[in-house]
């Protein structure tokens, strides 16, 4: 089904080529949500950027558009306002034809693209031998979102975790494991992660402090690089004790992803090397191998090299990067790539996708894009760290907010004079509180610092999940009270709009498609969260204003499909954002 707008589209253009000619054709009008009720539904500015086209007043181009537009079926006459705005006002039985369509749709209306592509999305991308910490959040986070957002259109989507898997602190991880716990590499599960980053900072110490000590360390890499059996096996139990930590947060946040780290990629380094020197863009500087910038320079005003082979011949981020790059277009078939990181790798990004482009590694129907994000602040407005000053561990983050959220449940049951059983009070406290995080990162414009702070995140009022999740449920107790099954309203299930609370509503919940369409392009959740934000309000407006249960035949089946339509928007866009939804709080 097109969305409300498409048709407006389709509609506005046929009428611009009635008025003026074929060569308009495909003149985008600029359709928007009027913000203003009295300015109509949507309202087009372009009749105003054509006037230098058509040499002809904005008024007099919008007059002769309205004169050709056919659109008896969806608005009232549209209108010519101020300086040649074009005012259009959706019609109730047009609304009420399109809810009753979605209805019996299980995509509420949302068609699937005629084009699928292949999609890699990169996120989360934690380091061996430490633990997530709340600088993994909003990459996992927003990671996920968006691999769901495009999944729901019907992409092919895989979703990497590029972790920290390779590289010279091996070297000093399994010199120090070999020396402080030999056990450990005979023996299975000798370590946790704990361990390991107590380990990590002990070896760091060591490494730091001890020259014998670094020289054991290098061997060990140069070891790990040939392939020696006992040091590959002391590398695997570093990475598989990881993993099974990670794995704990990964499923606390319900967030699947596959692993594909920095050591898969490290027998394809040297041909990257060779083809860009066969392109003639390796220059030797210092020792090590680079690649020079065009728009990147130094302090000095010198042009700035991007180094693929370090000067002690070893490789680094920006050659694996272009290495993973190759294998995701060559090898996974990738036609669009999306990396999930924080806004200060952006000339990281911005310079090896440069090198790439020069390279001829990227085809012209290939899109990359860095999709960067901000920090995560304290109440202070802070970096978030700990009393202590240190970084914030996730799990321990994530295990506060279901610890607050299981405390505000009780509270809130005991005022209720409410008995629960420990079992529902577990779930519920689970899922508000791991919500409440998500929500409050996704809720953000990406882009932009924000403030965490548990108190605003778990407000049952507000732009927040529990305030969603309490809309959902409040349309599930009217199931309840009722004893109405949804999936069962009968035949006579029509949605019939008279009231103007009821008209709002039914307006927002066409506006999906275009929704989720727009964060399928531009990769911004909030926009998602927004509308969500927005539905709630809207149906809470609703509820309060419209006896539902109490309304006389056909208001009262009318209402009751209108509420089901509601709680399945909510779901379904609650679920794209990681969301699960509750019967009950």
């Amino acid at each position: 089904m097109n969305s409300t707008v498409e048709q407006l589209k389709k509609k506005f253009d046929q009428a611009l080529i009635a008025a003026f000619g074929s060569e308009y054709a495909g003149c985008d009008p600029m359709l928007v949500n009027a913000s203003n009720p009295k300015f109509g539904d949507y309202q087009s500015n372009a009749p105003l950027s054509l006037t230098k086209r058509l040499g002809k007043p904005p008024r007099a181009i919008a007059q002769a558009i309205v004169q050709h537009l056919d659109i008896n079926d969806i608005c009232q006459p549209p209108v010519v306002a101020g300086a040649g705005f074009i005012n259009f006002t959706l019609k109730p039985e047009y609304l009420e034809a399109q809810l009753n369509a979605i209805q019996a749709n299980a995509r509420l209306g949302v068609e699937s693209p005629k084009t699928k592509e292949r999609v890699v999305v990169d996120f989360s991308s934690p380091n061996i031998a430490k633990e997530m910490h709340v600088g993994h959040l909003r990459s996992t986070i927003i990671g996920d979102c968006i691999a769901r957002i495009l999944e729901f259109w019907g992409h092919d989507v895989l979703r990497l975790n590029h972790v920290g898997d390779w590289g010279t602190q091996f070297g000093m991880l399994i010199a120090y494991l070999r020396e402080a716990y030999p056990e450990a590499l005979t023996t299975a599960n000798a370590l946790d992660l704990g361990d390991l980053v107590s380990l990590y900072r002990q070896a760091k110490k060591r490494f730091d402090e001890d020259q014998e000590f670094q020289e054991l360390a290098r061997q060990e890499v140069v070891k790990l690089q040939a392939g020696a059996e006992d040091t590959n096996r002391a590398w695997q139990l570093l990475c598989e004790q990881s993993r099974r930590e990670f794995q704990v947060i990964y499923d606390l946040l319900d967030v699947h992803l596959q692993e594909r780290g920095e050591s898969f990629y490290n027998p394809l380094l040297p041909a990257v090397l060779e083809d860009l020197d066969k392109l003639g863009l390796l220059v030797e500087n210092a020792g090590a191998m680079c690649v020079f910038l065009d728009g990147f320079t130094n302090k000095e005003g010198q042009p700035l090299p991007l180094i693929v082979k370090k000067s002690d011949g070893g490789y680094n981020y920006a050659t694996t990067d272009l290495a993973a790059l190759r294998y995701r277009i060559e090898q996974d078939g990738a036609e669009r790539i999306i990396y999930v990181t924080d806004a200060g790798q952006a000339n990281h990004f911005a310079q090896f996708f440069q090198v790439a482009r020069r390279a001829e590694w990227i085809p012209d129907d290939v899109e990359v894009v860095h999709v960067p994000f901000g920090l995560v602040l304290g109440e202070d407005n802070k970096k978030l760290k700990t009393r202590s000053g240190e970084t914030v561990r996730l799990r321990d983050l994530l295990d506060e907010a279901i610890a607050r959220a299981r405390t505000d449940l009780k509270t809130r049951l005991q005022e209720e004079g409410r008995q629960e059983t420990e079992e529902f009070i577990e779930n519920v406290a689970k899922t508000v509180g791991i919500s409440a995080v998500k929500y409050a990162d996704l809720s953000q414009n990406r882009t932009s610092n924000y403030m965490f702070s548990y108190d605003k995140m778990l407000a049952l009022q507000g732009n927040t999940a529990p305030y969603m999740l309490y809309a959902y449920v409040r349309i599930q107790g009217i199931s309840r009270k009722g004893g109405i099954d949804f999936d069962n309203l009968g035949a006579d299930a029509k949605i019939l709009l008279q009231e103007e609370t009821e008209l709002v509503l039914a307006k927002h919940l066409l506006q999906l498609s275009e929704v989720l369409r727009e964060v399928e392009q531009d990769l911004m959740p909030n926009r998602l969260c927004q509308y969500l934000f927005e539905l709630s309000q809207k149906f809470n407006q609703f509820y309060d204003r419209c006896p539902v249960l109490q309304a006389e035949e056909p208001q009262r089946i009318s209402r009751l499909s209108l509420c089901d339509l509601t709680a399945r928007t909510l779901k379904l866009g609650l679920t794209l954002l990681g969301i699960p939804v509750l019967e009950r709080m």
